[in-house]
């Protein structure tokens, strides 16, 4: 019924119980998880983790990983792509992307290091003819930028939170929109106006779990400060949040389901025949 478009279910938060999380994502309906990876030493992981499960993966260099990251690194990137070109669950090049609200990745070289990683990753995406999974935090022109260069085959902007104008260049450049527990917040005003006012077309549903936890999982600075830990997010959060974006926009939640998955899958086409009944959506 759903698919959580960005989990990063090879995190170590999830070490302790793994598979009890993944089975109850599956328990409320969440029948594919796709797993971006972030660096070099978590590609076999995502690998193994959406082959054991039934998942979908990506393979890429996060930027905020940039800074330890090989040059070798995107030779190694080329050539797990090329390994794996036959493997169905391999769906996208990602996590990828440009993230210019860390301090430590804005001076004048790790910005133009970044843009070095993003690009050459984009080319890699064109190359093997697959789309992206972006990350996007305060990047978004030059994100668009990029793709204006490499004209790969669209994807996904995860956890979009940009103005109308970009949201409408991402979506004219082929890319869905990734929402999830960011939009739970009320006072997140001008996310919410666009989950409610974007063609229905552009959206599709993530947690970005372990993090991006939804407000009902949320502790504050002074609860954190009181020994209560930070909620962890999971895939099974997906079905609540998506109740959020189904109020928002005014229409049923099984109708949501339908719509989301079939974006989806339009974004990432290859988790099309990794569908199982209950997300196979036939294309009009």
């Amino acid at each position: 019924m759903w698919i959580d478009t960005h989990c990063h279910l090879d995190a170590a938060e999830f070490d302790a119980d793994r598979d009890a999380v993944r089975q109850q994502a599956r328990q409320q309906g969440v029948s594919l998880c796709v797993i971006p990876a972030v660096e070099r030493s978590h590609w076999a992981r995502v690998t193994q983790l959406a082959a054991r499960d039934g998942d979908a993966y990506a393979l890429g260099i996060h930027p905020l990983y940039v800074p330890q990251a090989q040059d070798d690194d995107l030779q190694a990137l080329d050539a797990a792509l090329t390994e794996r070109q036959a493997d169905p669950r391999l769906v996208a090049v990602g996590e990828i992307g440009l993230d210019y609200f860390v301090p430590a990745l804005c001076t004048p070289a790790m910005r133009e290091r970044q843009w070095f990683f993003y690009t050459a990753q984009l080319q890699l995406a064109q190359k093997h003819g697959l789309p992206v999974i972006l990350h996007v935090r305060r990047s978004a022109d030059l994100l668009l930028k990029g793709l204006r260069q490499a004209a790969v085959t669209g994807g996904i902007a995860h956890a979009f939170n940009g103005s109308i104008q970009q949201a409408q260049a991402f979506v004219a450049l082929g890319c869905a929109l990734g929402f999830g527990g960011a939009l739970t917040y009320d006072r997140a005003l001008q996310l919410r106006r666009l989950a409610a006012e974007l063609p229905a077309s552009a959206l599709v549903l993530e947690t970005d779990a372990p993090d991006m936890p939804p407000h009902w999982l949320y502790q504050t600075a002074e609860q954190r400060a009181l020994g209560l830990p930070q909620g962890r997010n999971s895939p099974a959060e997906l079905p609540r949040i998506a109740q959020q974006l189904a109020q928002l926009r005014g229409m049923p939640l099984a109708a949501l389901a339908q719509l989301t998955t079939a974006n989806a899958q339009r974004a990432l086409p290859r988790l099309a025949a990794l569908a199982t009944p209950a997300t196979r959506v036939v294309q009009a």
